[in-house]
């Protein structure tokens, strides 16, 4: 039995359905009984009205019928219950019923039953007032000092403060820059209404003040007005809290100043009767509700605080004290002195104090008022004091206490009985060898095919479909091919809720990337048929794609299953994204990729793309992307040379790595093991630069947008304020323009926003192409430096990061910083250079000269004879020195390589380095560190 629980003493659920709030419930001795023993009142947003005197016989009983003393439906929903003096020429109390349009003001009375029934409660209407406006909450006191009675006053949801003297309407006044109402109280030490605005103040206003102000029927701003007797409605004193207010109370105690409680949305106020804060607690949850009561620490105030994680907090002033939990959310918290009947067999509860007052250090300040210090429902006579009253938003209302009961359960005696030993240790060898087999490092690593659990497999179809599965494509061709994906999971053991997804990169799509499959038994197998299509108008920077499963797998001691991953990938047509066209003879990118093998006909390693009846594509062939760009492949006749060529940098790579893969193919079916590609030209840097350039901008124009969004919303925002401040008035003034200046804000959101995701989209597609320049410059510096596959894999993970490019970290701080770790360690020329701290911050740059001059002096290092390595060891790095690039060799039997624009030159070996002065290929500033010793 957990001592931070609640101990339900009573509850109940009321209705079915019906929704309640804040001020649905009340306490008091609404049938003026004269025992001092409270009702507990409650009404429904439903219009139910009932009224509960619980007190239940034995532990664990549920509502009893005697226990409801009364329930009625009234016509309309109640918003607030309220007991007071409301009734002239008597000082009984009475029940107040708050609805939207009406007040009503009820005597509750009980008969004396003669039967086994019980007494028998009934209400009676004593009066009620007709509102004139939609009210939202009330307060009640003595108002202006009044003895022996409480006045009422009724807060409108348009801020009319509407005071009726019990059976008569006073006078009604509008508070000034009212916009929504919040929670009011009534102070009778100072006589004042304090609410909180919406502007998040808290405001007094004097009765006085609201008495002699002008009547809010006579509210029109009008010359004979202006020479009336009334005045204007001035506040008291003001306080900016800086949150919206969920509750405000009002509290006075003997032993306490006289203090005003404010609950926050993430703080709790107490304020003297000027307003001036006495002291603040900081809350870390979310508050529903809370009352004040009294501590019998001299000067001190204890706070109940409940909050939506079901926990009810108890304060001494800003200090924490106890916590329980509820078994629901409070929206409204009591205090309440409920009868206590013993019955045979009732247990005795242990409050805090008797439970744990002594290991609190001096926790008798808890609950004097709250709770008795001595054990509660010792007497047929004496009631229970303190008891916590909370209600759900649901119905869920529940009168608990804070401690434990007495436990009347005793352990029996354990027989002695011999321990078999042996059985013990057949069982701790049987855990430890389970341990051990799920510990092998051999599990960690990725298994064979032979031992895996599960199994998944990827076939793509060598057709594409007959019937296009393309949905909603961006594509503007005339057709979107799409291709069949047949996944089939196989599986050796059980596999519980197998789930699959299918990943492609965009723009590529899948009809269905995620599957929920049932559950497989051992050797079984599903097999799931999908579509993958060219959704996003680009061409896109890789045809690989990935099917992932999850599965849950029993064990002995984990029925539930443990989680395991199984995946595989697939490799999607080159017809996927672009079909056959004439080859093109000019271009302004071209690329020469050479082998150590004659040329291969194109009709051998291109059948897809070539007609067998042309024999003029033997050597040359075209290549038509569906996003309308060209691409060409040329083969020498006489060397051992293939050229790519195309008008934009980034539609080079697709073809040049199904190049690369089908001539590796083709001789790997030959049986030839020594093929090998290199590639002697020089790396496009400028052009690679450009798309650089073409992305970062994009980024720039999106922070751009975002500010201008940001100013015409704060615009917008003030524009609505003014206007909402000029409709409530009862007399508006002129708009002046408002509501044209209000369209045109909103025009020019609306213009920014379409521009904004439209810059977004040209982001995405300059990150794509950026992607595939990447991946090709990859590729030539791989083909160029004849790297390993370990050196080719940090230099994807260096160009390539795994990073969203998003305005918080873009693709060019992150390639900037690996490529700055880059040349601090593994490139470094010296040991000096290593602690030199090159690594950029992640954040974005104003420009991208820095990372254009990291690249270029990167690719220099490389030239050198720098190799790619994790070790930050420079001796061993400087001691595998290689030599630099290859000169370009010239083509007798190609086409002459036209000069391009801003093309780099070649980078040179160490003898050239010698004899030369100047790089080509260099910026600057890169010669410039070049220099440096």
């Amino acid at each position: 039995m957990s001592l931070f629980k609640a101990r339900d003493w009573w509850s109940t659920i009321l209705g079915e359905k019906e929704e309640f709030d804040q001020g649905c419930l009340c306490v008091g001795d609404v049938d003026n009984s004269g025992s001092g023993q409270d009702k507990i009142i409650v009404g429904s947003y439903m219009g139910y009205l009932r009224i509960f005197n619980p007190h239940p016989v034995k532990p664990g009983d549920g509502v009893q019928p005697e226990d409801l003393l009364l329930e009625v439906q009234l016509r309309e929903p109640i918003l607030q219950v309220e007991v007071g003096k409301f009734v002239s020429g008597t000082e009984g109390l009475h029940l107040a019923v708050l609805h939207c349009r009406k007040l009503c003001v009820y005597t509750v009375s009980g008969t004396l039953g003669t039967v086994e029934h019980g007494n028998q409660y009934q209400i009676k209407l004593m009066y009620e007032h007709h509102l004139q406006r939609t009210a939202c909450n009330m307060t009640y006191g003595p108002f202006g000092g009044v003895k022996g009675r409480d006045l009422i006053c009724i807060q409108s949801m348009d801020g009319m403060l509407m005071l009726f003297e019990q059976e008569s309407y006073a006078f009604g006044r509008f508070l000034p820059g009212f916009l929504l109402p919040g929670p009011l109280t009534y102070s009778s030490r100072t006589d004042s209404f304090i609410t909180v605005s919406s502007c998040q103040q808290v405001e007094s206003y004097k009765y006085q003040v609201l008495a002699f102000a002008t009547d809010a029927d006579e509210r029109q701003e009008t010359e004979q007005q202006k020479l009336s007797s009334g005045k204007r409605l001035a506040v008291d004193w003001v306080l900016n809290i800086g949150e919206q207010a969920l509750d405000i109370c009002v509290v006075s105690f003997n032993q306490a100043v006289s203090s005003v409680f404010v609950l926050g949305e993430r703080n709790f106020f107490c304020l003297k009767d000027n307003g001036q804060i006495r002291f603040m607690k900081k809350l870390d949850y979310s508050p529903s509700c809370f009352i004040p009561y009294c501590s019998v620490k001299e000067g001190t105030i204890n706070t109940l605080v409940g909050n939506h994680n079901k926990i009810l907090n108890v304060y001494q002033d800003v200090t924490l004290k106890w916590a329980t939990q509820l078994p629901h959310i409070p929206v409204s918290v009591k205090v309440a002195n409920l009868q206590a009947v013993v019955g045979a067999g009732c247990p005795v509860p242990v409050t805090i104090l008797d439970a744990v007052g002594v290991s609190l250090s001096g926790a008798s300040f808890l609950f004097s008022s709250i709770f008795s210090n001595k054990r509660m429902c010792n007497m047929h006579n004496r009631g229970l004091k303190g008891v916590i009253v909370t209600l759900s938003d649901d119905g869920h209302l529940q009168c608990s206490y804070l401690g434990t009961d007495p436990s009347v359960f005793q352990a029996p005696r354990v027989d002695s009985r011999e321990i078999n030993y042996e059985e013990f240790d057949a069982e701790m060898k049987k855990l430890q060898k389970s341990i051990k087999e799920a510990t092998k490092t051999q599990d960690i690593l990725p298994k064979s095919e032979k031992h895996r659990k599960l199994i998944v497999t990827a076939e793509v179809s060598p057709d594409l479909d007959a019937e296009s599965q393309a949905i909603d494509s961006e594509v503007k061709a005339e057709a979107v091919p799409s291709v069949t994906v047949k996944v089939t999971i196989q599986s050796r053991v059980t596999a519980q809720k197998p789930n699959l997804v299918v990943c492609v990169q965009a723009p590529l799509a899948v009809t269905c990337d995620q599957f929920f499959l049932d559950d497989l038994e051992p050797d079984a197998s599903e097999t799931v048929v999908l579509s993958v299509f060219l959704k996003g108008n680009c061409a896109p920077s890789e045809l690989e794609g990935n099917c992932v499963v999850s599965y849950n797998t029993p064990t002995e001691f984990n029925p539930e299953g443990v989680l395991n991953v199984a995946q595989c990938n697939f490799r999607l047509p080159l017809r996927l994204v672009c079909f056959p066209a004439q080859p093109s003879k000019a271009a302004n990118h071209k690329l020469t990729i050479d082998t150590n093998k004659p040329p291969i006909s194109f009709l051998t390693i291109f059948p897809d793309f070539v007609d067998p009846s042309g024999d003029d594509q033997a050597n040359a062939l075209g290549f038509q992307f569906l996003t309308g760009s060209k691409t060409t492949l040329l083969a020498s006749k006489t060397s051992q040379r293939y050229r790519i060529q195309s008008d934009h940098l980034e539609d080079l790579w697709l073809i040049t790595k199904e190049l690369i893969l089908r001539l590796e193919e083709h001789f790997k079916k030959q049986n030839c093991k020594d093929f090998a590609c290199t590639f002697s030209g020089s790396i496009p840097l400028q052009e690679y630069f450009e798309l650089i350039d073409q992305h970062f901008e994009l980024r720039l124009n999106a922070e751009k947008f975002q500010e201008l969004l940001s100013e015409r919303a704060v615009q917008f925002r003030a524009i609505e304020r003014r206007l909402l401040t000029r409709f409530k008035d009862k007399t508006p003034a002129p708009l002046q323009h408002l509501d044209t200046l209000l369209e045109g804000t909103f025009r020019e959101v609306i213009a920014l926003a379409d521009a904004a995701e439209e810059n977004q989209a040209n982001m995405f597609r300059a990150l794509t192409k950026l992607k595939s320049a990447t991946h090709l410059v990859i590729t030539l510096i791989s083909l160029w430096q004849k790297l390993s596959a370990d050196q080719v894999a940090i230099l994807e993970a260096t160009f390539l990061p795994l990073a969203e490019d998003t305005q918080e970290l873009g693709w060019e701080e992150a390639v900037d910083a690996a490529i700055s770790y880059l040349l601090r360690t593994c490139l470094s020329k010296s040991s000096k250079e290593q602690a030199l701290n090159l690594s950029s911050d992640l954040c974005m740059p104003k420009d991208t000269s820095r990372l254009k001059k990291n690249i270029t002096v990167f690719c220099d290092r490389l030239a050198k004879g720098g190799r790619l390595s994790l070790s930050t060891d420079s001796a061993t790095q400087q001691a595998a020195v290689m030599p630099g690039g290859c000169t370009t060799i010239p083509e007798s039997d190609l086409e002459e390589r036209p000069v391009i624009p801003g093309y780099t030159g070649k980078f040179p070996s160490h003898r050239q380095v010698a004899k030369q002065k100047s790089k080509p290929g260099l910026s600057e500033d890169a010669e410039k560190e070049e220099e440096k010793p």
